[in-house]
């Protein structure tokens, strides 16, 4: 990887913003992601994010923190916040914002129990691919202090495989339909390819109950999108 993301997030803080990060999929086209967007304030998060950060309860970790958002928000209320992302940009830029407990860190790699676990921002993401879906959740379960909770939103994209008749083009052969190659690039320089998991909350749910978590659906967003809460079985 050669952190593009991580630089963008950079360039911003440090007050040398001139363009914003480019993202693309295998199924979509070029879109626009505003760098600005991902230091916002709590009033400017959709309302999954908000409820997530509302209903948070004692030690937090908040997975692939990006610039930090969500834990400053966390931290200013008095929590004991660990913010981790692979990206070394997002992780420095954190620090410059005020975190005071961020590490460059792969959840695979965390060892330490926390009362919340956050994953945001299309957390399923994270997992890749759906034949990883379990390794990560029976991960996560390990993380848990008793009755916590693991917060995590995601988007149901069958809505992006309809056709004008109100069909679904959706191949039954191939891999699951939220499996999606993810593309970023940042003034003019592409990032290495990566897998993307959007998943739909059945089948969230079924992957939980298969390793003991138990699996809530606890608000639904305005576009396919919604937040669950998973706790110990």
């Amino acid at each position: 990887m050669k952190d593009l993301f991580g630089q963008a997030l950079l360039d911003y803080q440090k007050g040398e913003f001139t363009e914003d990060i480019i993202t693309s999929t295998n199924i979509s086209d070029d879109d626009i992601l505003p760098i600005s967007y991902l230091f916002r304030a709590f009033k400017e998060m959709p309302k999954l994010e908000q409820k997530a950060l509302k209903i948070t309860k004692g030690s937090v970790l908040d997975v692939g923190c990006g610039a930090g958002s969500h834990s400053l928000y966390l931290q200013n209320k008095g929590f004991q916040v660990k913010a981790i992302d692979i990206s070394k940009g997002a992780i420095e830029v954190c620090k410059l914002r005020g975190l005071k407990n961020v590490e460059v860190k792969d959840i695979l790699e965390e060892t330490e129990t926390f009362d919340t676990i956050l994953l945001l921002m299309n957390g399923t993401g994270i997992f890749q691919e759906l034949n990883q879906l379990s390794k990560y959740l029976i991960h996560l379960k390990s993380l848990l202090n008793p009755n916590g909770q693991i917060l995590i939103d995601s988007s149901d994209i069958k809505y992006m495989y309809e056709d004008e008749d109100g069909g679904f083009w959706i191949d039954a052969h191939a891999n699951y339909y939220g499996e999606l190659d993810y593309f970023l690039s940042y003034k003019g320089k592409k990032e290495t390819p990566m897998k993307w998991l959007y998943l739909d909350f059945d089948t969230l749910k079924l992957a939980c109950e298969t390793v003991g978590l138990q699996c809530e659906l606890f608000l639904d967003g305005e576009h396919f999108d919604y937040l669950a809460k998973l706790s110990l079985a």
